[in-house]
């Protein structure tokens, strides 16, 4: 059998599941779980896999599950998903929308949602995950299917892989991976080489001295401090970084004092620091703590700013060969709505599985946006402003063919590698 033939093999029963997977879908995005609590989808991942004869492992750094289906001599590819929500309320006015609530980190209730697409991710795995259970004939290798933790915070990855993940599954000769993101729905999207940025989390504590609104003489606001701190920090990429050079740096959030004739005695700055190579990482680093250092020592503040490094995510940085393979076989089979993405701001810690293992990888984009809503925004000018992005309170991936799409190009990478007969290392 050719690849194609395969994976016409394979997608030959996507009609009978197709609902299966939508009611997961909707299962899923109406009880979102937050990092390494993810205990109710974990348990529908596992308890799939195993009915369609996966040897399951599940509680791998807190709630990962592997599944490992082998069917003879060949390749060993491994797929990841994600899985976890975040404490976002959800304003998507679907019938199947999150009410859901959980404590977060800093024991406040929040609203949950899944705001990022990581319940398409597991829906479309599950099904893929199936589909290829049912076709004994289409490929031969070892499938490993992995469902991850706590993307969100950025140490998901790093739990299963110090769990001893590398020792519980076999090691894989590729790890793939996809994400939904804002394009039309049907689109898939490859970029070999940079990909996805690394970003750093920060937190920075300016210390001053406390005391009465009416009297600023006898105080060194820390307010002031920071709002310093805020205006400088916008240097940081518009002059000490080439215009050629991407870069992002976002103060989220501003945290000081209890009233409003009360001068606090320190300010809480945190920040998110977005980058793609490491040198310029290091340097946008070390000019945010010059900055505020200096900001302090202007402001005659009593004692050096605290500066934290809170969580950190790699680079995503796609292999160029595994990245070739995956984009001929889309090409093949999507045609022209596979397409090569740009460069992509946000980050992602899938890249440290398949480092612990010493292998290649490739990460793509599949589209989740309705394509008349996208093409009316893009004919107006306007896709910044009316498509909802990840991590939106109305980000919600329309089901068809967003979910059809993910089960498709999971399979079609897949069988580049699996395929009966074919796969780019038995040409």
């Amino acid at each position: 059998m050719t690849v194609e033939a395969c994976v016409d093999a394979v997608l030959a029963g996507l009609d009978g599941i197709r609902s299966d997977v939508e009611d997961l879908y909707r299962d899923l995005h109406a009880h979102p779980e937050l990092g390494f609590r993810e205990h109710r989808t974990a348990g529908r991942a596992a308890e799939a896999l195993r009915g369609y004869g996966y040897q399951v492992t599940a509680g791998i750094g807190g709630t990962g599950v592997t599944g490992v289906l082998a069917r003879g001599d060949g390749p060993t590819v491994m797929l990841r998903a994600d899985m976890d929500a975040l404490p976002v309320p959800e304003a998507t006015g679907l019938p199947y929308a999150s009410t859901a609530t959980a404590t977060d980190g800093d024991g406040v209730e929040r609203p949950v949602m899944h705001a990022c697409g990581h319940d398409a991710h597991v829906a479309c795995m599950v099904g893929f995950a199936r589909l290829m259970a049912a076709a004994t004939d289409a490929w031969r290798g070892t499938l490993i299917v992995l469902f991850q933790p706590s993307e969100e915070n950025g140490d998901g990855a790093r739990a299963m892989i110090e769990d001893g993940l590398t020792g519980k599954v076999p090691r894989p000769d590729v790890v793939l991976a996809q994400h939904v993101l804002p394009y039309p729905a049907g689109l898939v999207g490859t970029r070999a080489g940079s990909f996805m940025s690394a970003a750093d989390n920060l937190r920075v504590t300016l210390h001053g001295r406390g005391g009465h609104g009416s009297m600023p003489e006898a105080a060194v606001d820390p307010v002031v401090m920071a709002a310093m701190c805020v205006v400088r920090l916008q240097t940081v990429v518009s002059r000490e970084i080439a215009a050629t050079t991407p870069a992002v740096v976002t103060v989220g959030s501003i945290r000081a004092g209890t009233g409003p004739n009360i001068i606090p005695d320190h300010a809480v700055l945190e920040l998110n620091v977005r980058t793609y190579d490491p040198a310029v990482r290091e340097r946008v680093l070390a000019t945010i703590e010059r900055i505020v250092r200096a900001e302090a020592r202007a402001s005659g503040a009593p004692a050096e700013p605290t500066v934290e490094h809170l969580t950190s995510f790699p680079p995503t940085v796609n292999d160029a060969a595994a990245t070739a393979t995956v984009a001929g076989a889309f090409a093949a089979r999507f045609g022209a709505d596979a397409r090569t993405l740009g460069l992509q701001t946000a980050s992602e810690d899938m890249s440290e599985i398949p480092a612990a293992f010493g292998v290649p990888y490739t990460y793509w984009g599949i589209g989740g946006t309705a394509p008349e809503l996208y093409a009316d925004a893009e004919r107006r000018g306007t896709v910044q402003r009316d498509v909802p992005h990840n991590h939106s309170p109305a980000f919600a991936p329309v089901l068809q063919p967003t979910l059809d799409t993910g089960v498709r190009a999971l399979t079609t990478a897949a069988l580049a590698w699996l395929a009966a007969g074919g796969g780019p290392d038995r040409a």
